[in-house]
């Protein structure tokens, strides 16, 4: 499946993925889809510093 790795890493963060599309100013709709298909790395590596952002403001 289509970027399980993200997935998986906002879960061990405890960060839902609503979350991380509210920050990224898109819609968790529109963010969902583009789950779907595989993200460059530059993405991904830019998805993950944000899911890690969300995290530390919590603590």
């Amino acid at each position: 499946m289509a970027n399980n790795e993200i997935k998986d890493y906002a879960k061990k963060k405890r960060v839902c993925l609503w979350e991380v599309a509210n920050r990224l100013g898109i819609a968790d709709t529109t963010f969902s889809r583009k789950l779907r298909v595989e993200l460059s790395q530059k993405e991904m590596a830019d998805i993950k510093n944000t899911i890690d952002i969300i995290s530390v403001e919590r603590k």
